[in-house]
């Protein structure tokens, strides 16, 4: 299981350093303009990804 969870974090890293790597201009804008979002929005859109992610994995699995 620890084996997995490597992978699935080395691939988190993976993707999350696409956008930056591509865009870096307009990743940071898009940073900045989240930045200014109030701590409810925030956790509304963490929540919103968690449940999607959840849902996703369940399907694919």
């Amino acid at each position: 299981m620890w084996q997995e969870l490597g992978i699935a974090f080395c691939l988190m890293l993976v993707l999350e350093g696409i956008l930056p790597f591509l865009y870096p201009r307009r990743w940071r804008a898009a940073v900045l303009g989240v930045a200014g979002f109030k701590d409810r929005h925030l956790r509304l859109m963490g929540l919103s990804s968690m449940l999607l992610g959840t849902g996703l994995l369940y399907l694919l699995h």
